[in-house]
């Protein structure tokens, strides 16, 4: 109440809506000018509009005697744009730019809430705007001078040549006729920027008539801007009650929200996600995330939100895989759509993705050549399936997303049965489809009867440590028996124990690993056996690094090998490219990060380090750095990875032998390399990326990754 007796009213103002130029009302934005020198005041040589597009031009009048304008520049500038001769097509006749042309653009798309206003006899008079355009110098004046130079030079390289060469030979050409367009070949054309701005010039332009301020016509004009009906039959609009003026001025939420995008493609609102019902919650957090567990779903549509309503609504929109959740293949490619790789139908995808997400039911592990050779689908399509799910492992293939949900499904088994069954019919379709023989179909342990159920990584885990515990004792006594009879060899030198190659077997089983149905067995192979049971090759053993503590790089079974690998292995898949010295730091880095008592606290050799780079699949290249370089040793060992399993792989590899050549190469090198070697299909986009991915820039010149010395 003190606030209002502080503030009284001090007049109340009627205010009308007048509609005679509510779809005809304008708003030109010039840009700013001083006082003394209007707009109103300079002549308008000629306006046009194009009304579909909103967009206007107006031509103005340059006060050529005006002290501050040069003569010279304007001479020159006419010069420029017609050349010396004038004609009717000349933009400046007088040989003088006197005149400046004026572009709109629009500043808003929503002009709703703007209106025009005209304050008389103590009334307010509003009228709606239909547009507002923003004015801005044109200079395609600059454009047409440009377009006569070039056609200048032309005539001149066309008048040096004789008459005879002038003469055209006879050709031979070619006559093609179009294939008849399809109905998605149509849709992305009318969608494509190129028709659009064909379209927007096949616009004819209206032209106008200006009129000024003090004009007869413009003192008519603005009579229209006042309310007409004095009774009021315009203004029902603004005769509201307090209730419903409160409504509009501040309407509620949900009708705030019919304007807004019901599912955004990337970015989420969750306080905009939680106005919508639930499976629509559920669908789109769904269609953003595509693999989730089930407790991840409930922490983000709240505490408050029944889990037996989410477990109902989450069978609508996924299957379950693993003990996740996975969004179903019809919700990410609807019918009507298709492949943006290769144009295939949604149909297709979809028997394709079904097939993949069927594999993770199976096996934690799949191979890409399988999935391309089962489904028939390109490789990038294959590759899009794959990472909606899958996580790409060097040397591996791709491992499924996330672990093993063992806790939801001891908890709902109703639901882990009826997701069962509807997987045993998916399966048959794609028995069906596929033509699946037994070779495809993952294999059953003997004896195992009833469905096939899923088994976690934990457990297979599990299973290879008691495998391997039964061969410890025995493993631990070859080793042993193996140091003695060293011993005994280095004490003895006219003793000679004799040492057996190593098996190619155990090698060529990894190098196949990528290729089993069961990618995830840890138990020790015969690799493993043979190099505990022959003991060390005669290299590493006249090295001495073997018996300092550290256990071999290529036994992948010791737990500071296993970790070591992983550490490297991920490294590279984000790299590609490293210095011995640049990934010392980083595992320096990545060792700080790990908590008290960790494995790889025991210490790891730069010896070990390598190894274990070489042994996951990456290559030394060998840069010849210049001979006054001031790189240290570690800074001059630089190692690459070869084989990432994506379709850049050739191209780096072309990219390496590059620089296995050369310290520093220019662009067009590397691109006239790729293409040799690639293709002449190469975009510019893969160059890019490969660029991207394995070098840097520096002075116009591209270097490897740490190898550039400023």
């Amino acid at each position: 109440m003190a606030n209002e007796e502080d503030d009284p009213v001090v007049q109340e103002i009627d205010v009308y809506l007048a509609k005679s130029l509510a779809e005809k009302l304008y708003l030109f934005q010039y840009p700013v000018r001083p006082a003394s020198m209007t707009y109103d005041d300079i002549p308008h040589l000629s306006a046009k509009i194009k009304p579909k597009q909103q967009k206007v031009e107006i031509e103005m009048a340059i006060d050529t005697l005006h002290p501050n304008y040069c003569r010279s520049k304007g001479e020159q500038i006419a010069l420029n744009v017609d050349g010396a001769c004038a004609d009717e097509t000349s933009t400046y006749s007088s040989k003088l730019m006197d005149k400046q042309t004026f572009c709109s653009s629009q500043t808003t798309s929503n002009t709703s809430r703007y209106a025009a206003a005209l304050y008389r006899q103590g009334e307010l008079h509003l009228t709606p705007l239909h547009g507002i355009l923003q004015l801005r110098p044109s200079f395609s004046y600059l454009d047409k001078a440009d377009a006569k130079h070039r056609e200048r030079e032309a005539a001149n390289e066309a008048g040096d040549s004789s008459q005879d060469e002038a003469e055209e030979d006879v050709k031979q050409i070619t006559v093609r006729f179009s294939r008849p367009e399809s109905e998605q070949a149509r849709q992305r054309r009318v969608q494509s920027y190129e028709f659009l701005q064909k379209k927007h010039a096949e616009e004819p332009w209206v032209h106008l008539h200006y009129h000024g301020l003090r004009d007869s016509r413009s003192e008519h004009e603005r009579q229209y801007l006042l309310c007409q009906g004095s009774s009021g039959v315009e203004n029902t609009e603004l005769v509201k009650s307090p209730s419903e003026y409160l409504m509009m001025l501040m309407p509620p939420s949900q009708e705030e929200e019919r304007d807004k995008p019901v599912a955004p493609s990337n970015v989420l609102s969750m306080a905009q996600l939680r106005t919508l019902p639930l499976a629509d919650q559920i669908k789109i957090l769904m269609k953003n995330v595509k693999v989730m567990p089930f407790a991840n779903l409930m922490s983000l549509l709240g505490p408050s939100v029944d889990s037996v309503a989410v477990l109902r609504g989450i069978q609508k929109v996924a299957m379950l895989v693993q003990g996740n959740w996975v969004v179903k293949s019809d919700i990410l490619y609807p019918k009507d759509s298709s492949s943006p790789h290769s144009g295939v139908p949604a149909e297709v995808l979809c028997r394709g993705r079904d097939f993949v997400m069927w594999r993770f039911t199976q096996s934690r592990w799949a191979v890409r050549r399988e999935v391309a050779a089962v489904t028939k689908l390109c490789a990038e399509d294959v590759r899009d399936l794959l990472e909606h799910m899958a996580l790409v492992r060097a040397n591996r293939g791709w491992e499924f997303l996330l672990p093993y949900d063992g806790e939801f499904i001891k908890k709902h088994p109703d639901v882990v049965q009826r997701q069962h069954l509807l997987w045993m019919g998916i399966q048959a379709k794609l028995e069906k489809v596929y033509n699946l023989g037994k070779e495809t179909m993952p294999k059953k342990p003997d004896g195992q009867a009833g469905p096939a159920r899923l088994v976690s990584g934990d457990q297979r885990i599990q299973a290879a440590k008691a495998k391997a515990q039964q061969n410890h004792t025995f493993l631990e006594r070859e080793l042993q028996q193996q140091k003695e009879q060293l011993q005994v060899s280095m004490a003895l030198p006219g003793v000679q124990i004799k040492e057996e190659p190593l098996s190619e077997e155990g090698e060529e089983e990894d190098g196949q690993e990528v290729e089993e149905e069961e990618p995830m067995d840890t138990s020790p192979s015969d690799d493993l056996s043979n190099r505990l049971a022959n003991g060390l090759p005669a290299g590493r053993a006249a090295g001495g690094d073997s018996f300092n503590g550290h256990p071999l790089p290529g036994c992948a079974s010791t737990p500071v090998a296993r970790e070591l690998r992983a550490f490297v292995e991920a490294t590279f898949q984000s790299q590609f490219v490293l210095t011995l010295s640049e990934l010392k730091r980083l595992f320096n880095q990545h060792v700080a990060s790990l908590p008290r008592g960790h494995v790889l606290f025991s210490g790891i050799s730069d010896h070990m380090l390598q190894d274990t780079v070489l042994a996951a699949g990456c290559k030394q290249i060998l840069v010849p750095f210049p001979r006054q370089t001031a790189a240290s040793p570690n800074e001059q060992k630089v190692f690459a990875l070869w084989e990432s399993g994506d379709m850049s792989d050739q191209h780096r590899q072309v990219l390496f032998e590059i620089f296995s050549k050369n310290y520093r190469v220019r662009r067009n090198m590397i691109q006239s390399r790729l293409t040799q070697e690639c293709g002449e299909d190469l975009s510019k986009q893969e160059v890019d990326k490969v660029l991207k991915d394995c070098c840097v820039s520096y002075g116009g010149m591209w270097y490897l990754k740490g190898t550039v010395q400023s």
